[in-house]
Order: C-alpha cells, then sequence, then structure tokens
C-alpha cells in the first residue's frame, strides 16, 4: 500500500483570502526578503445581488461560501502552475466584532525559555477564558499588546532565547457571535481546504502601514477608515492599545443604491458612482450633464448632472460617517494620523472631505513598500491591503510555527456538513 505523504504548510505558497461583501478574493505570494514579497497571482470571484454568502463581513451561507472558496482556490492554483492549494491564511472583519483586554499568567517556577508552545496555550487559555463566560461569542483574533517577563515589560512577543520564571501576556481580544466563526469554519471544510490561521482586519491593515512607514506610527498612535461594499469601519490604536473598534452597517453598496432611487438601474449607479463621483460639490471640476439610461418602467433617459451626483453621494456619507467620527473625537487628542484605506476609499475628493472633518493628518494607507517593484500596479490599490497585510502576517506565523502539517477536512465531515447545509436552507 502507498504511504500517505506528510505535507507541512512550510512547503506552500502564502495564501490569504478576503471575504468581502462584494467579492471574494485570493492572493498568492513568496516572501523574498525581509517583509518583502512577490504577488504570484491573485483570483476573485465577485459575489451576485441577490445570491450573497458574505453579508457585512459575516458568513450567511456556508455551502455557497464553500463552492466560492473552492472554487477562487482552484483558479488561483492554477494561475500559479501548482496542483492545488489546501490551505489559507483568513482575514476577518464584520459589524458586530467587538474588542476586550485579556491576559494570562503562567509561572514556571524557574528560569527558562519562553517556548512558543508556552505562549501558544496561554493564547489558548485567554480564548477560551472569553468563550467560557459567554457561550454565544467565539473570539475571532487574539492580538498581543504587550508581555512582562519577571515582571518587565516589552512590546515584543518573547523570543525563544529570552528566559524568565513569572510570564505575563496581555492580549487584545476581538470577539463577535459564535455563528461568525462557526459559519467560517464549515464554509472552508466545504471547501476541502484548512484554515491556517485567522486574522482580524484591523490587524492586517496597522500592521501593513506601520511596516511601510515605520512602528512610531503605532506608538504615535492612528487610525484607520476602512470603506467597504457594506460596512464602514474605525479602528484607532496606540502603544499596543486599541482604543476603539467602531462598524457602522453602511459603505459603498449603500450609496450606489442611493443613486439608484434616481431610476437608474443599480449597474448604471455604479459606473455613475465610479467613474464620476465625487465626495462632495466642492470636490467637481466642472458641472458635466450625463445622459444615462432610465429604467424600463420609467423608459428614456435621464439627465444628471455631477454636482447633482456629488450632493447625493455627500448626504449618503454625511450618514455613513457622522457616528464614526463622533467616535474619532473621543480620542483624537491622543493619536496623529488617520488613515483611509478600503474599496470604497478611492472616490474622488474622499481625502479632502474627510481632512474638513478632522485636525489628524488625513493620508492613503499604503502597502507598497512591502511588494517587489515589478509587481502590477492594480494590486498596490487600497482594497488590496488587508490581503498584502495577511500575508505579511502569515509569514509571521509560519516563522513562530515552523514545519506546521497541513490538516485536510475529511469526507464524511463535508458530506455530513454539506448535508445539513441544504436541510437548513430549504427550511
Amino acid at each position: 500500500m502507498a504511504r500517505k505523504q506528510v505535507q507541512t504548510a512550510d512547503s506552500l505558497p502564502l495564501v490569504a483570502i478576503d471575504l468581502g461583501s462584494d467579492s471574494v478574493r485570493a492572493m498568492a505570494a513568496q516572501r523574498i526578503a525581509p517583509d518583502l514579497f512577490r504577488v504570484l497571482g491573485v483570483e476573485e470571484r465577485p459575489q451576485k445581488l441577490g445570491n450573497l454568502c458574505v453579508e457585512q463581513g459575516i458568513i450567511t451561507q456556508s455551502s455557497n461560501a464553500g463552492y466560492v472558496i473552492a472554487e477562487v482556490l482552484k483558479l488561483l492554483a492554477n494561475r500559479i502552475g501548482v496542483p492545488e492549494l489546501p490551505t489559507a491564511f483568513v482575514s476577518v472583519g464584520g459589524q458586530s466584532m467587538q474588542i476586550v483586554a485579556v491576559h494570562s499568567r503562567r509561572d514556571q517556577v524557574r528560569r527558562k525559555e519562553v517556548s512558543q508552545e508556552l505562549l501558544d496555550e496561554m493564547e489558548r487559555e485567554c480564548k477560551e477564558k472569553i468563550e467560557s463566560r459567554n457561550p454565544e461569542v467565539a473570539v475571532l483574533g487574539l492580538v498581543p499588546s504587550f508581555f512582562k517577563l519577571d515582571g518587565v515589560e516589552q512590546d515584543e512577543m518573547p523570543s525563544p532565547e529570552q528566559r524568565a520564571a513569572l510570564v505575563e501576556a496581555h492580549y487584545i481580544a476581538f470577539y463577535g457571535r459564535k455563528m461568525m466563526d462557526t459559519q467560517l469554519q464549515k464554509s472552508f471544510s466545504q471547501a476541502g481546504r484548512s484554515i491556517e490561521h485567522v486574522f482580524v482586519r484591523p490587524e492586517t491593515l496597522l500592521s501593513a502601514f506601520a511596516t511601510c512607514d515605520g512602528n512610531h506610527v503605532l506608538m504615535n498612535g492612528c487610525a484607520v477608515l476602512d470603506f467597504g461594499a457594506q460596512t464602514t469601519s474605525l479602528t484607532a490604536y496606540k502603544g499596543g492599545q486599541y482604543l476603539l473598534n467602531k462598524v457602522v452597517p453602511k459603505g459603498g453598496y449603500h450609496i450606489t443604491r442611493m443613486l439608484e432611487q434616481q431610476g437608474i438601474s443599480f449597474a448604471t449607479a455604479e459606473v455613475l458612482k465610479r467613474k464620476y463621483g465625487c465626495a462632495s460639490p466642492a470636490c467637481v471640476e466642472k458641472n458635466v450633464r450625463l445622459r444615462v439610461p432610465a429604467t424600463p418602467e420609467m423608459g428614456g433617459d435621464l439627465v444628471i448632472a455631477t454636482v447633482e451626483l456629488a450632493e447625493t453621494i455627500e448626504l449618503k456619507l454625511q450618514e455613513i460617517l457622522a457616528p464614526l467620527m463622533e467616535e474619532l473625537r473621543k480620542v483624537e487628542s491622543r493619536i496623529t494620523t488617520l488613515y483611509i484605506t478600503g474599496g470604497g476609499s478611492m472616490m474622488a475628493g474622499l481625502l479632502d472631505y474627510i481632512q474638513s472633518l478632522t485636525s489628524l493628518r488625513v493620508q492613503y494607507g499604503a502597502h507598497n513598500l512591502l511588494l517587489h517593484r515589478d509587481t502590477e500596479d492594480k494590486y498596490l490599490s487600497p482594497e488590496y491591503t488587508s490581503l498584502v497585510g495577511t500575508i505579511l502576517l502569515g509569514q509571521d506565523y509560519r516563522d513562530t510555527h515552523r514545519n506546521q502539517l497541513v490538516q485536510r477536512p475529511g469526507f464524511f465531515e463535508r458530506v455530513k456538513e454539506s448535508t445539513l447545509d441544504m436541510f437548513i436552507d430549504q427550511n
């Protein structure tokens, strides 16, 4: 009988998946120098209106999501010329995600090395501590805040060379409804793939920005305004602590829906927003009258001026940003920079519009220094920052978890979950 081949994750390309409300993207990359990567390939599967499997950062249909994940990874494997990609790192966000500080303490009795196994065990304890208090929630990610070795505080994760008797690990836990984690695990199981590790989206974005601009931005304090299709989120961070994490269930999709109400199709509204949309009338360089097809019910054409288009967009932007800017003002004095990012952040005039709402320095978050100079320009766009940040954190994870075996869900497990999902969908 042929011997079953054992495969380790280290032998595979780094693969990141971003489960967005508008599309599911996957990126494969390889490290070519410290904090420098070459993109091997990217694949994307847009979600269809009326058949969304991810909404507001949450997987709502695990069977459909599993199919999309399998399809994207199959296409990506073909693109980069490998038989298959059995595992991936995942970035998650979502409207219901909240944060809380948590810590673990270990007395090793005598001074000895602070092993990765010990740190992993302490991290698991923090996760279990939160979930045992509230069975309805699941910890989606734990971000290191600081450590204490024999009473001496340090920001960096302990290295294998460090020794201590008393070890303290302090984390910021991102948690949400248990369904978020359950649906994520089921989706990958049904896709016949495994999750190498899950990161939270604020961590992937901040890691990318700090690597490109320097860790001083984290110590001085910064915030990230992340424009998605169905959600817009604000995260503020300083010196190892998350000051806030606020999500509103509205994004670029809702701006398009508001434009659609003028009597045009969703597709036409999306084109208008992307090609001619501005964040406010003040940033419209020339007022142009655009003739566009009306919906079949109305018939004929409509004429929409670019200033009118900007006025409509500004109304929805004000609605989206008002609760976020209110939260930002509470921590504004403690931070210096506001990054804007996400697929909806490239609207004309958005940077200046947001700058008018805050005293902070406002700039686009960049990840270009993490990618080799031969990278296609389109992958330098903010909509790919989370993927690149996930690749960066994925490599860090592999560096500390070497020779980790690739675990694949079994056939009977996949069949059982698919059958259960069919029953749930039908009911």
